[in-house]
This record gives structure tokens, C-alpha cells and sequence, in this order.
């Protein structure tokens, strides 16, 4: 039987892994002419992973001619020319395995949307919507999106988010990054966006690329201040208020409706909305959104299925105000949809069918135990006496103030000479004004438990080197 750990893919698709494994093995003579490889149910049955999966591999390989397919019979592999000399580095580029290096910890990456992603239900429904759909799927999407996708949306922000918005106030685009540029490009470059300091940074690098000016917002327990956003002279304000990131920080009442103030009170104020994990709060109800109390229709809210589905699907969506709605046509209404049709109705029937709902459950529960196994291990560790764990009932990551008199910079270049990666709040800090000092930021999804409990020990040691 064949066996290649599919885990060792690195950015690849599974399938796309498989297809490069089987290929090198027979180029390398490993697998011989005629040699006959399993089905493909059996093959998925033995790398734990989908049928679609093997299936979609094996058909490249017949595409390109490495394989034949034989009916009833199954797979067989064609006579190539076998290159056994293969130089090794040549290989290892070919087969795009996992990092070099391997991490007792990185916390610089989350390692979220993608463990327990329901690739059955997923390709059922994309069958479906192939058959179903035909040749529909085959023209230029609106721009905006497809309309079925945008009924979807607005359905589920209404019944999850307390937002109200029509279908055509909904744009989709390819993440959220590629939203931010199409936001420049309607509001303008003229304009000064202000950005939560510390904060996630590719937005800021987006509008300052695209040639707009700045301002960095320093960020306490209750997000921005308002005095802070007037002082700036910002015209545009891109807020997470729901859940800071990095610093957790929930905005109260008083401040978002200052906020929605400031933005009524003079002309071409808007207020960005990122609520790029919503769906994950693990005490309470879910905080509403700026945009459900806002009533001069000033909040431009964004959100986008990395966190929630899988950072590759690219589906991100923003839902514009009514007055911008005729200058986004008149504008930007010549750009072409920047996700794939196929991938926009399959994810209209996920969320119409109750797929997406009973999916955040799941992975609600799971991350949930997920976070309480990462806080056992430190409370349980040499690390419990010197740390102080921070805004972990929501969101995927949580904050952990270290007990020590190093630098950041190093503690972490210490703690990287022993195979940890750290992320610091100060990491995320743009401007010289102090962050929260010896605050690692603990993208909890990625941690591997196998090795945490070894990681800590190496993290208290390193920080008892003072």
C-alpha cells in the first residue's frame, strides 16, 4: 500500500501532495510500469483522508500520462523514462514538504480553520452544485459576488450578527486583504486611515501601498479612544471592537457610540468594522456589532471564512453603506469577482443548509478544549509561579504576561535557539509607544500538545537566564 504522511504538505492541497508523492515514485522507478496502484477508497481509507481527495490526484496523473485507467480494473502506472538520479535537492523541492525546521512552539502562526474542516459535506455539495448549476457556473460573476452567495450572507448576518443589509450591499472578494484595496480605491488615497496600534498590521500596509497616509492609534483595555481618533486628523477608522487583535480588548458601549458620533459629525467619516472571529466567544452572548447599532449608516462591516472555515478558501466579504453604493458602482463596478463560482454556491448552500451553524459548533467545542488543554499545561508547568494568563474566553488566542526583566527581543532570540518561536505584543506595535512589555500572544490552534509541556520548561529556562 501506499504511504506518504500527507501532514508534511506544507501550503500544498492534499491532493495536490498526493499527485506530487506518486508522481516522483514513479519517475524514480519506485513504482513500475503496469504496476497497479490501490483504489481509490482504499488509498483514502489508508492516508485517513478524503476520497475526493486520491480521486482528484489520480485523475492528474492520468491527465499528464503517468497513469492509465482502466474500467472496472483501476489504475495502472505508464511506462515513463525513470530518472533514479534525481539530485536530492531537486526532490525536496518537488515534493514541497513541511518546513525545515520544526517547531516545539510557534506561536507566530495560528494554525486555525483547518482541523476540522468537513471536506465530505464540502464536496457533496460542490457535486451538487456542478450538477445542479451546469453551465450557470461557467460566465463572469457579478462583481459583487453571486447573488445566491449574497442572499446567503445576508441572511446569516441578520440572524447571527443583528445586521440588516440588502444582497447588493454585499461585496465578496478574495479575503480580506483584497477588500482593504478595494476600500482605498472607493474612499480614496487622499483620505487618512487610522489603525489600531498595536494591531494587525497588513491593513495598515495596505492602505500605506496603495498610497494613503496613516495614523497609528495607540489601543488600551477598551480598544481606541475616541479623543485619540480626533486628535489624529483621521478620516477613516479600521476597527476590530468586537476583539481586539492582539490585545483582546472588547470596546464598551459608550466608546462605540462616541465612535459612531465622531463619524456622523462631519462628511466622508466611516468607521471599518473587522469582525474577523465572531464566531468564536466561549462565555456569554456574542458582543453586537458596531454595525447593528449604527444608524447613520457610517460602519462598513467586514468579516471572511479564514478563521471559521480555511485560510486558502479566500472568501471574505464586506457589506458597504447605502450612500457609498452608487460611487462603488460608478468606480469599481468594472472589476471582475475575484472568487472562483463554483466555490461562491457551494458556500451559499453551506451556509443555507445549516452546514456553516453546525461547523462553528463543533469547532467551538473543539477549540474550547483545545484552549483549556493549553491553560492546564501552563498552570500544570514551571512557567505557572512567573506568567499571567489574559483574554482567553474569546477569539483564538489569548495574551500571557511573562514574569521577567528581558527584552522581547531577547527573550525570543534566546527561546528560537531552542526551537521556539514567540510572538510578542510588542511584534504587532508600530510606533514607538510602549506595549504591554514581556506579553507573548498565544495563538492557542497551533500549538501542538505533544510537545507543549517540553516547550515550557524550555521557556521558563530560558527566562530564568537573566
Amino acid at each position: 500500500m501506499l504511504t506518504y504522511d500527507l501532514e508534511r504538505r506544507g501550503g500544498l492541497a492534499r491532493y495536490d501532495y498526493l499527485y506530487r508523492c506518486i508522481k516522483e515514485d514513479i519517475l524514480s522507478g519506485r513504482l513500475t510500469a503496469g504496476e497497479k496502484l490501490p483504489s481509490k477508497r482504499a488509498l483514502a481509507r489508508h492516508l485517513e483522508t478524503a476520497v475526493v481527495t486520491v480521486e482528484n490526484a489520480y485523475a492528474q496523473l492520468v491527465a499528464e500520462g503517468y497513469l492509465r485507467s482502466e474500467e472496472k480494473r483501476g489504475y495502472f502506472v505508464c511506462p515513463v523514462e525513470v530518472r533514479p538520479d534525481r539530485p536530492p535537492a531537486e526532490e525536496t523541492q518537488l515534493r514541497q514538504t513541511a518546513p525545515r525546521r520544526r517547531w516545539l512552539l510557534d506561536l507566530s502562526s495560528g494554525g486555525s480553520g483547518t482541523e476540522g474542516f468537513p471536506f465530505s459535506v464540502w464536496a457533496r455539495l460542490m457535486r451538487r452544485v456542478i450538477t445542479e448549476e451546469g453551465e450557470r457556473l461557467l460566465p463572469s460573476m457579478p462583481h459583487s459576488g453571486a447573488l445566491p452567495l449574497r442572499q446567503a450572507l445576508a441572511r446569516h448576518i441578520y440572524q447571527f450578527r443583528g445586521i440588516a443589509a440588502d444582497p447588493e450591499q454585499i461585496v465578496v472578494g478574495a479575503g480580506t486583504e483584497y477588500l482593504y484595496n478595494l476600500l482605498v480605491q472607493l474612499l480614496g488615497r487622499d483620505r487618512v486611515y487610522g489603525v489600531e496600534d498595536p494591531g494587525y498590521s497588513k491593513a495598515g500596509r495596505v492602505y500605506a501601498l496603495n498610497g494613503a497616509k496613516c495614523a497609528y492609534l495607540p489601543v488600551d483595555g477598551q480598544g481606541v479612544d475616541p479623543a485619540r481618533a480626533e486628535e489624529s486628523g483621521a478620516d477613516i477608522l479600521h476597527l476590530s471592537p468586537n476583539h481586539q487583535f492582539p490585545t483582546g480588548a472588547v470596546m464598551p458601549i459608550a466608546r462605540r457610540q462616541s465612535l459612531l458620533r465622531w463619524a456622523g459629525e462631519a462628511p466622508g467619516r466611516y468607521l471599518i468594522e473587522d469582525d474577523y472571529d465572531s464566531e468564536f466567544r466561549f462565555t456569554g452572548r456574542p458582543i453586537p456589532t458596531l454595525r447593528s447599532i449604527d444608524r447613520a449608516d457610517r460602519v462598513i462591516y467586514m468579516n471572511t471564512f479564514s478563521q471559521s472555515l480555511a485560510p486558502s478558501l479566500r472568501i471574505g466579504y464586506m457589506v458597504l453603506p447605502r450612500p457609498l453604493l452608487g460611487e462603488y458602482q460608478a468606480k469599481l463596478g468594472f472589476y471582475s469577482c475575484t472568487v472562483p463560482a463554483m466555490e461562491q454556491y457551494t458556500l451559499a448552500r453551506f451556509l443555507e443548509e445549516g452546514h456553516f451553524d453546525a461547523h462553528v459548533n463543533r469547532m467551538r467545542v473543539f477549540y474550547r478544549a483545545r484552549r483549556d488543554a493549553v491553560l492546564r499545561a501552563i498552570e500544570g508547568s514551571p512557567l505557572a509561579g512567573r506568567c499571567r494568563v489574559m483574554g482567553e474566553n474569546a477569539g483564538l488566542h489569548f495574551l500571557l504576561e511573562l514574569d521577567t526583566k528581558l527584552p522581547d527581543e531577547t527573550l525570543a532570540r534566546r527561546a528560537e535557539g531552542r526551537g521556539l518561536r514567540l510572538a510578542f505584543l510588542s511584534d504587532y506595535q508600530h510606533t514607538c509607544a510602549a506595549a504591554r512589555p514581556h506579553t507573548l500572544v498565544v495563538n492557542y490552534p497551533g500549538a501542538d500538545l505533544e510537545y507543549l509541556a517540553q516547550a515550557l520548561d524550555i521557556l521558563t529556562e530560558v527566562m530564568g537566564a537573566e
